[in-house]
């Protein structure tokens, strides 16, 4: 059985709950659909320090938790349900939701977000939110004075290993290959950059320590049968091997980059499918901060309010 609404919202966190406030405001009625993991990415995140209005800090789920209930406050219709297959060929426009349900929707706002890329190991798990992170920018501050290691070899590991090097007292860049990925100037910034010791041809195979990351177990191959292993004391472990825009289900519609983040048109969250707006990190290969992708949820309740006028 079909359901017709106004304004459709698929994916929370910052960028699915801004945008529920203001539509919700605007008197869209929208539905939104929470998606695989409730509030995003930032559910898995201990301390959030950097989102305007808290000036004590806050923990992820907390925030999500707040986010949620002021959208609720204003009418929007929140369910859990996870968007499984969409047709935008024309409006109104048709989603699936957990393989059954189909919305058909005058507007369309995708919040899916983007998945941190991880190495696999089962540490990794172990001490989420205790000493590893996919984002330098979120949990930096806390290492101030502590060595840390990022992995990587590409611009963002290199963008995030001298960011960290404002903050940390060591930190080692640790590279699967012989060399670095990273632009020209990227490697010149890293290679200058005394604080920043880089491990060519080594790999992660686990982490240690009491309750908190405290070092890291390290194999620098040297073919099939030659392996050298080495530890290293960090108190911070960062990924910095890419992430993975949640669109796949969109891609036959909307316009996409090499990666898979959907392409808006520049300064709004318009796609190239009238009525389709984009919010979050899943339009967002730069920035993938809370509070940007909020400012973006905002502005595609806006569009889509201004859309549903003409």
């Amino acid at each position: 059985m079909n359901e017709k609404v106004r304004c459709l919202i698929i994916g929370s966190g910052p960028a699915g709950y801004t945008a529920a406030i203001y539509a919700s405001r605007a008197n869209l009625s929208p539905v939104l659909y929470e998606g695989m993991q409730p509030g995003g990415q930032l559910t898995t995140t201990n301390e959030v320090e950097n989102f305007p209005g808290y000036p004590e800090g806050i923990t992820g789920p907390e925030l999500m938790v707040d986010l949620k209930k002021q959208a609720e406050r204003f009418g929007a219709d929140i369910r859990f349900g996870h968007a499984t297959a969409t047709d935008l060929s024309s409006a109104p426009y048709k989603v699936t939701i957990d393989g059954e349900k189909v919305i058909e929707t005058d507007t369309l706002i995708i919040s899916t977000g983007a998945t941190a890329k991880y190495l696999g190991i089962p540490d990794e798990t172990k001490y989420s939110g205790s000493g590893v992170s996919a984002c330098a920018t979120c949990d930096g501050f806390f290492y101030r004075n502590l060595k840390v290691a990022v992995v990587g070899g590409g611009d963002t590991a290199c963008e995030e290993a001298i960011y960290l090097s404002g903050l940390a007292s060591k930190v080692y860049m640790i590279v699967r290959k012989p060399f670095l990925r990273a632009s020209k100037i990227m490697q010149e910034r890293v290679f200058k950059n005394p604080k920043i010791e880089v491990l060519f041809e080594h790999e992660t195979v686990g982490l240690t320590g009491e309750r908190v990351v405290q070092g890291a177990n390290l194999v620098k191959r040297r073919g099939q049968s030659d392996e050298e292993q080495r530890h290293i004391e960090i108190d911070g472990f960062f990924l910095a091997i890419g992430h993975q825009p949640n669109s796949d289900i969109f891609k036959p519609w909307v316009e996409t980059d090499e990666v898979g983040y959907i392409k808006t048109i520049p300064g709004t969250p318009r796609t190239n499918v009238p009525g389709v707006f984009a919010a979050g990190d899943v339009a967002d290969p730069h920035y993938r901060q809370a509070i940007t992708a909020a400012g973006t949820g905002c502005q595609a309740a806006i569009e889509a309010e201004r859309y549903l006028a003409l």
